[in-house]
């Protein structure tokens, strides 16, 4: 490299320097500011990044009537076995299977032949003691005769009036009928069939109204009382709910199950109910009322206690609260909080009392729970 050339190479790095000095003196980074002068930015960024996320809902007011629930089983409200009370062969049946009679009707006849010969004869028998003893009384009237002998005779009239009251209801017991109307069930005997005192003929049925009989535990005894209303439900029939009422509690204990027996009647009118049917039942012991409830999903059993998480000024706070019924998704909450609170019914396994948290769930629930928690810090309005 020549003179020349080494002289122009010195040229150009010298510019090439103080254009690099120039370029860093007006375009160099500024240093940050103090940390003393950002503190309000800095904790406000960190507060929102420990918030825990959750979802929540404003406590609500629910009609929520107490109940027992209990299984039972459907019984006929009367309910015989048709015997007849004398012996006899068949002659008649006069119903039909499966069919409604009326009380009264008559259901079977027996065979009334011997039964009416006994009748003639004591009728015959009533008329030789009743000529005896007007006989005796005259003869009494003369003193022909002593008055042993006019007791004899009036006795032997009263003899004879009883045999003939005996036969004639002999005779009349030939016709077996319906003591109370209901539905006839299937009947065990032919015509023809010779049939003893007591025999099982065919079993009648009154299934309007029915009985529903059901067991409580005897904890709920003093909560029973006659005139509840109650609510059954069959498997029988799904989607159908019966409505009845108790009209007696059994005195007596089961001292084995420990429970009581309580027996309660329920309409039938269109007749699909059946005897023996399998029953759920509940019982309402207390008519409606407006109980503070929230979902089930909020409730934080720990042992034998039950904790919900409140919202407070945007924080988790833990209370401990009192149960009573659950039904529907539903908890009824006895104590421990009101009807203003919010509640954390999502993400509360994580929580700890005091944490902050923010709502995220949509919908309703979202939308009452931040309306509560604006509610609760707005400010007072001024007074006037």
């Amino acid at each position: 490299m020549n003179k020349a050339s080494l002289s122009v190479l010195v040229v150009l790095v010298a510019v090439l320097a103080g254009g690099g000095g120039y370029w860093y003196g007006t375009h160099r980074v500024v240093a940050p500011a103090p940390a003393a002068t950002v503190p309000a930015r800095v904790a406000a960024g960190s507060t929102a990044s420990q918030a825990m996320v959750v979802e929540a809902t404003k406590v609500s007011m629910q009609a929520m009537p107490q109940t027992i629930t209990a299984v039972g089983s459907l019984r006929s409200d009367e309910s015989i076995t048709v015997r007849p009370e004398v012996a006899g062969r068949i002659n008649e049946i006069l119903f039909k299977e499966g069919q409604h009679v009326a009380k009264g009707s008559t259901l079977i006849r027996l065979d009334p032949s011997v039964n009416a010969a006994e009748v003639q004869q004591a009728r015959a028998n009533l008329t030789l003691a009743k000529s005896k003893f007007d006989r005796a009384v005259e003869l009494s009237q003369q003193n022909f005769i002593s008055k042993q002998a006019k007791d004899e005779a009036e006795n032997n009239l009263r003899v004879a009036e009883a045999g003939l009251a005996l036969a004639s209801a002999k005779l009349a017991k030939t016709e077996v009928r319906a003591p109370f109307s209901g539905v006839i069930g299937l009947r065990v005997v032919s015509i023809g069939d010779y049939v003893k005192e007591g025999a099982d003929v065919v079993n009648l049925e009154s299934i309007d109204p029915l009985k529903v009989d059901f067991r409580v535990p005897e904890i709920y005894l003093s909560q029973v009382h006659t005139g509840q209303t109650l609510n059954v439900a069959l498997d029988a029939l799904p989607g159908k709910t019966f409505q009845g009422k108790v009209y007696a509690v059994n005195p007596l204990l089961d001292a084995a199950g420990r429970s009581v027996v309580i027996r309660a009647v329920v309409n039938n009118t269109d007749k699909s109910l059946r005897p023996g049917m399998f029953a759920r039942v509940k019982l309402i012991t207390r008519d409606d009322r407006e109980a503070l409830v929230v979902p089930e999903q909020a409730i934080v059993p720990q042992g034998d206690e039950q904790y919900v998480y409140r919202i407070v000024d945007g924080k988790a706070a833990r209370v401990k609260v009192d149960i009573g019924q659950r039904r529907d998704a539903k908890v009824e909450v006895l104590k421990g909080l009101t009807a203003s609170d919010v509640v954390v019914t999502a993400g509360q396994l994580k929580l700890r009392d005091g944490v902050p948290v923010t709502i995220v769930n949509a919908g309703p629930a979202s939308a009452n729970a931040d309306s509560a928690q604006k509610a609760d810090n707005a400010p007072a309005a001024p007074k006037t």
